[in-house]
């Protein structure tokens, strides 16, 4: 009796870990317009980001502008992706789309342009980041940006390997 009541006590923890471990189920579009799923966000093991923002946020326009001047160092020595969720009205698409162009953005961008995800996520304001470790694990999240906060960021990407 002790044994299964010490096993059942042990797959209900399991069970627990993995499910507080999972990205949500919500829709999202990728930049050529392909529907996914955001439980499908991931790194093959690797730390990545997700961070949402918008067009008409200043905040989200500096710390994407700020942490893309060091992601491509970032990638090389910590192998993390980064992962931007829009969350701009639909009509507004071609801006994200432009804005992405102009500053020659390499992130993944998404766009929630039903706010399901963020949603989800209880994104209140924006920017609004989340590190998540190599399993799907949120590890580190952070509201708003001031410079210095992507010295923090790449801190807390090191500190998983």
């Amino acid at each position: 009796m002790k044994k299964l009541l010490f096993l059942a006590t042990l797959l209900l923890a399991i069970g627990c870990t993995s499910a507080n471990a999972q990205l949500p189920s919500a829709k999202l579009k990728d930049k050529e317009g392909k529907s996914i799923n955001a439980q499908s966000l991931s790194n093959d093991g690797k730390p990545f980001v997700v961070t949402f923002f918008a067009t008409w946020c200043p905040p989200c326009r500096e710390e994407l502008a700020t942490v893309s001047k060091v992601y491509a160092d970032w990638q090389k020595e910590t192998g993390v992706k980064i992962y931007t969720v829009s969350v701009d009205q639909p009509k507004d698409e071609e801006k994200v789309h432009a804005m992405f162009k102009q500053n020659s953005y390499t992130y993944e961008l998404l766009l929630d342009q039903n706010g399901e995800f963020a949603k989800a996520m209880k994104v209140s304001s924006i920017p609004n980041l989340y590190l998540y470790d190599g399993k799907g694990k949120i590890v580190y999240s952070h509201v708003g940006f001031s410079a210095g906060d992507e010295a923090t960021l790449l801190e807390k990407i090191k500190a998983l390997k």
